[in-house]
């Protein structure tokens, strides 16, 4: 019998679209189930919104105070018990994911798989390697529990009509008192969240100066779209590194993405294979990015830009 434990990212109390596209992958294994385990201080409101996920067959709930804060190694113990009878282990392959499965994996005496992006069978996945350059098939033991991360750029969110129940999941288990959580800085904007917007407008060292980045900015507000920045962009310190999208920033699949004064460097190539239409932007004819652009723009950003404006 294959089941599958989805552990639900969450902050503010809202559950991130990452757990839908982590249930998304679940699917597609075709368990026999697939339940969603949240774990907070007050997990009722989250619960709730992890119910309605298409697919889900029951959500469980671990009320503990130290579960206030994401802390991968309060929350890794509690997960790592509860995944008792569990045949996979999935969560999003994100920030939070990324810190947390590891430990799952460890204390459960596994190996992880890491960025699924296609499932090929209960315990046969498909991921990226060499910064997105081949692809490789990773076959994991039937006899072990499989732990994975999801690879959220390359999986739908999974819809919200569904209507499953929730239960309170009480563990025994002694959790560790040498991490404890200090603060949480980030940074706060009205634009779209980069890693769920539809449309991404993304600045690089070709817009000069972190005021220059304006235009940016103004254009993104414009179309409703959300902002992104290249690696040589976010050096260069035009802009904080949270709006990094590439290997080593941020990996987004909108809609739309608009590349504006970016090479084309192959982490931030990476980072957006999986957009539905790439436009590029780009004084250089021959910069790289042109090559995976769908629409490709030659000339002076700083004029180009005001006459897509207008012609909004």
């Amino acid at each position: 019998m294959t089941k599958i434990l989805v552990i639900a990212e969450h902050l503010g109390g809202q559950l991130n679209a990452s757990t839908a596209r982590a249930v998304s992958a679940a699917v597609a294994v075709k368990p026999d189930a697939i339940d969603v385990i949240v774990l907070s201080d007050a997990p009722e409101a989250i619960a709730a919104e992890a119910a309605k996920i298409e697919g889900v067959s029951k959500v469980l709930t671990v009320a503990r105070a130290e579960n206030a804060h994401a802390l991968a190694a309060v929350l890794a113990p509690q997960i790592a018990k509860a995944a008792a009878g569990y045949t996979h282990v999935f969560a999003p392959s994100t920030t939070f994911g990324k810190d947390l499965a590891p430990r799952v994996a460890a204390l459960l005496g596994v190996s992880q798989v890491s960025d699924v992006m296609t499932v090929e069978g209960p315990h046969s996945f498909k991921r990226p390697i060499y910064a997105g350059n081949a692809i490789v098939t990773v076959e994991v033991d039937a006899s072990t529990t499989v732990v994975a991360t999801i690879r959220t750029a390359s999986w739908p969110a999974a819809g919200s009509t569904g209507s499953a129940p929730v239960e309170a999941l009480s563990l025994d288990v002694t959790l560790p008192n040498h991490t404890r959580f200090v603060g949480l800085q980030q940074g706060k904007s009205d634009r779209p969240d980069l890693q769920g917007a539809s449309k991404v407008v993304s600045g690089g060292r070709g817009v000069g100066s972190k005021e220059n980045f304006e235009i940016i900015y103004t254009f993104a507000d414009k179309i409703g779209a959300a902002v992104g920045a290249s690696r040589a962009a976010v050096d260069a310190g035009y802009v904080p590194n949270e709006m990094q999208v590439g290997q080593t920033g941020k990996i987004i699949a909108p809609e739309l993405y608009i590349a504006i004064g970016i090479s084309g460097a192959i982490q931030h190539l990476t980072g957006i294979k999986d957009a539905g239409t790439i436009v590029a932007i780009n004084k250089d004819g021959e910069a790289p990015i042109f090559e995976i652009a769908d629409i490709g723009l030659v000339g002076d950003l700083f004029k180009i830009l005001p006459e897509l404006e207008s012609s909004l």
